[in-house]
C-alpha cells in the first residue's frame, strides 16, 4: 500500500465516519454515528456540552480508538493498518489543540523546525527556514521567529500554532476551538486567515468550534452533535431550520441573531465594493 502517493483528485470524501461508537466506561458518548468531510471544505462541528465534540476529533486522528464503527480518512480504513501505515497517514493531518500545545521552552522557529526535523528528516538549517516560511505564512512578522509562547498575545499564539499544523503540508487540518480565548477583532481575522490558507493551499478542515461568527464567515458546512449522534449536516441555513429545541436556541438566540446579521452586512459590503 502505497500511502505516500499523491490524492487523486475525485469527489471521494477524505473522512468518512460510519457506526462510530465511543464509551468511557457505562457512559456512552457516541453510538452509531456517521460523519462526512469532503475534499476541500471546511465543516465545523458544533454540539452542546457533553456532546463528544473533542472525543470525535480525537477518534479520527487516532488519539482515541472507538469502541466499534470505522474511521476511513483519505481513502483509507484506519483499523486496518499497521503502525507503520497509520504513521504514514497521520504524517497528512495538521492539528492544532485548543491552547495552542506549543512548547514554552522553545521560539516559535524551534517549535515549528522540531516537526520538520522529527518527522520529515530535515537537517536543522533547512527546517528553521522552511520554519520562518511557515510562520510568514500565517501572518506573523519575521521577528516573532525568535520570540517565545509565553511573550505573545492570544491571536500570535494560535497563528504560530497553525504554522506548526501546517508545517508538514497536511491534506486535512483539524482545529479544536482555535478562536476560544481570542478578542472578537482576532478571531475573525483567525477565520479570515484560515479560509484564504484553505483556498489558496486545497487542504480540508474538520473544525470544532462553539463560535457563532466562525460558522457563518468561515464553514461550508456546519454538524450538530446531538443524542450521541450526528443530528443534522449541512448548509448552515439548513442546519438553523432544523426542528431541535438546542438548534433553535443556539443558532436563533441572541448571539446566534448577531452572527448572522454580522455575517449578512459583512457579505453585503463585500459585494458592493467589487
Amino acid at each position: 500500500m502505497d500511502l505516500d502517493k499523491p490524492i487523486e483528485q475525485n469527489s471521494q470524501p477524505v473522512i468518512k465516519v460510519r457506526g462510530l461508537v465511543n464509551s468511557f466506561g457505562s457512559v456512552v458518548v457516541h453510538d452509531n454515528l456517521d460523519l462526512t468531510l469532503e475534499r476541500g471544505e471546511i465543516l465545523g462541528v458544533v454540539g452542546g456540552s457533553g456532546t463528544g465534540k473533542s472525543v470525535l476529533l480525537r477518534s479520527i486522528v487516532g488519539l482515541k480508538r472507538p469502541n466499534d464503527g470505522t474511521v476511513e480518512v483519505l481513502g483509507t480504513t484506519l483499523n486496518e493498518l499497521n503502525d507503520q501505515e497509520r504513521s504514514q497517514i497521520e504524517r497528512r493531518f495538521g492539528v492544532l489543540f485548543q491552547r495552542g500545545a506549543l512548547f514554552s521552552s522553545m521560539n516559535l522557529q524551534e517549535n515549528i523546525a522540531l516537526t520538520l526535523i522529527e518527522h520529515a528528516k530535515l537537517p536543522r538549517e533547512d527546517a528553521e527556514h522552511l520554519a520562518r516560511v511557515k510562520l510568514s505564512l500565517v501572518g506573523l512578522p519575521p521577528e516573532a521567529a525568535l520570540q517565545f509562547p509565553e511573550s505573545l498575545s492570544g491571536g500570535m499564539v494560535k497563528r504560530a500554532a497553525l504554522a506548526r499544523a501546517l508545517a508538514l503540508d497536511p491534506d486535512i487540518l483539524f482545529l479544536d476551538e482555535p478562536t476560544a480565548g481570542l478578542d472578537p477583532i482576532g478571531a475573525a481575522a483567525f477565520d479570515q486567515l484560515l479560509v484564504t490558507l484553505r483556498d489558496a493551499l486545497g487542504f480540508s478542515v474538520f473544525l470544532v468550534t462553539h463560535d457563532l461568527d466562525t460558522l457563518y464567515a468561515a464553514c461550508d458546512r456546519v454538524a450538530v452533535l446531538s443524542q450521541k449522534r450526528v443530528l443534522v449536516i449541512g448548509t448552515i441555513d439548513k442546519v438553523a431550520d432544523t426542528d431541535d429545541e438546542w438548534v433553535q436556541e443556539y443558532f436563533h438566540g441572541p448571539r446566534g441573531r448577531a452572527a448572522q446579521r454580522a455575517h449578512t452586512a459583512s457579505s453585503t459590503n463585500a459585494y458592493t465594493q467589487e
